[in-house]
Parts: structure tokens; C-alpha cells; sequence
């Protein structure tokens, strides 16, 4: 079945040098841009994370330090990869938890500015674990018939994470709805303020704190009664996303 697009709809896949969105980097980025008129563009590339790429990391991707040598760095793709982002939908597998962030992350550092606020995600990985329980190579043999020969290239995986989603609409017609803010909702785990899910709306529209020694409480409550907290959140190991979040609420304070 063919996705009913009212804007544009962004695939990606990230491969990095590790998954700590902090300190680890990007090596390899695929994007499928699909348009509602039903044309399509992709793109892949490497890049030079400024870093040694581990060798743990490199025994999953296959990407070395030399395959990046001489490849760009982030910030000089950034504004280009942010350009094919704009006004479009999101996309991927496991990427509501992991690639959505690191992506973000990596836009901070590089000094774009990269909205992510207004866009609906859907999460190909959560639809599947909701209804079948299983990997990205799995779920491609299970939804598709075929086998995913080239798993964690970037471009494998988000032509068959953008396979694997048109399957499904095919698999689940009494479940699923051709529709991007239906599938948007059905795959999130949470109502999340921030990228990371580390600020959640309760059911009266609320951010909630979703981790700590305040988890379930109302942000604006805690940053009354511990002015403390808010500083320590500025001065930790948060994601930029998550500090702009809790910096916003902070001044609705006043």
C-alpha cells in the first residue's frame, strides 16, 4: 500500500560511532524523501566524526576510520541534511528514541537551527514490536518476503524500514489507518516533550518529568518548589533539545 501523504514524508537511517547521544557521532546518513504527489528522492552519505570510529561500532556497520578519512564533517553537510528535512514528516526504525535525537543533537553542535517541534513521527519499530515483536531484519522477511542481505548499511535499512511500513498497511487493514498522524500516534510509546522522552505530557496536557527522584511530576511544580533542579538539568549531560524544553517552561515561569 502506498502512503496517503498530505506533506512531505523523510525515511533516515543513522549509522554512528556508538549510541550515546552525547558523545558519540555520526558515520553514514540515508534519507528517502517521499513527496505526496508520490515522487521520491534519496540520498546517502558519510561523514567524518572527528573521532575514531570503535571497533565495536565497526563490526555492526562495517565503516572504518579510513572509509571517513576524507569524507565532510557534519557541520559541513548540516545546513543540506536540515534543507531535505524541512516541512517533512519523520521516519525510521528505532528512530524516535535513538536516530531523531542523535540527529538533533548533532544539529546543535553544528549551529543549526533544526525545529523539530511541529513534525509528526512515526516509528517503524513500534508498530512492528506492538504487533509482531521482532527486529528490522525480521520484520522486513516476515512483512516483505525478502531478506535484509545488508543489514545496518544505512540505505539498506531505511528502503527496508520505508518497505517494511507500506507492509504493514497492507498486513493490519483492520488495525492501521493510511494516515500519517494516526501512525504517528500509534507508534509512540509516549507523548513526548522532548526528543529523548525525558519530559512527557500527562493526560491533562502537562509536562511530567519522565526519569529521577520527580518522575510523574509536573515540571512547573518541581522548578517552583527547586528552583535547584532546573540549574543542575542546564549543567548536566542533557541534550541540547531537552535543556531548550525545560529553559521554555522556565520562562513561562515568569
Amino acid at each position: 500500500m502506498q502512503l496517503a501523504l498530505k506533506k512531505p514524508m523523510v525515511f533516515f537511517d543513522l549509522e554512528t560511532t556508538g549510541t550515546n547521544i552525547l558523545t558519540d557521532r555520526i558515520v553514514e546518513i540515508s534519507i528517502i524523501k517521499l513527496m505526496p504527489n508520490g515522487t521520491e528522492s534519496e540520498v546517502t552519505m558519510r561523514i567524518n566524526p572527528q573521532m575514531p570510529i570503535p571497533a565495536e561500532a565497526t563490526a555492526i556497520h562495517h565503516i572504518t576510520d579510513a572509509d571517513v578519512a576524507d569524507c565532510p564533517t557534519f557541520k559541513q553537510v548540516a545546513q543540506n541534511i536540515a534543507n531535505i528535512f524541512l516541512d517533512a514528516d519523520v521516519a525510521g526504525f528505532n528512530s524516535n528514541r535513538f536516530d531523531v535525537p542523535m540527529l538533533s543533537e548533532e544539529m546543535f553542535r553544528a549551529g543549526i537551527n533544526f525545529d523539530m517541534s511541529r513534525r509528526r513521527f512515526v516509528d517503524v519499530q513500534t508498530i512492528f514490536h506492538k504487533l509482531e515483536q521482532r527486529t528490522l531484519s525480521a520484520a522486513y522477511k516476515f512483512y516483505c518476503g525478502k531478506s535484509l542481505d545488508d543489514a545496518h548499511s544505512a540505505n539498506a535499512d531505511t528502503r527496508a524500514t520505508y518497505e517494511v511500513l507500506k507492509a504493514q498497511l497492507d498486513h493490519y487493514p483492520e488495525q492501521l489507518k493510511n494516515d500519517i498522524a494516526f501512525l504517528s500516534e500509534f507508534s509512540s510509546q509516549n507523548r513526548n516533550a522532548d526528543l529523548m522522552g525525558r519530559i512527557i505530557y500527562n493526560d491533562n496536557d502537562k509536562e511530567v518529568f519522565n526519569f529521577g527522584k520527580y518522575k510523574g511530576q509536573e515540571v512547573e511544580s518541581v522548578f517552583r518548589n527547586d528552583p535547584g533542579y532546573y540549574a543542575w538539568m542546564m549543567q548536566g549531560e542533557f541534550p541540547a533539545n531537552t535543556k531548550q524544553v525545560i529553559t521554555n517552561i522556565k520562562l513561562r515561569l515568569k
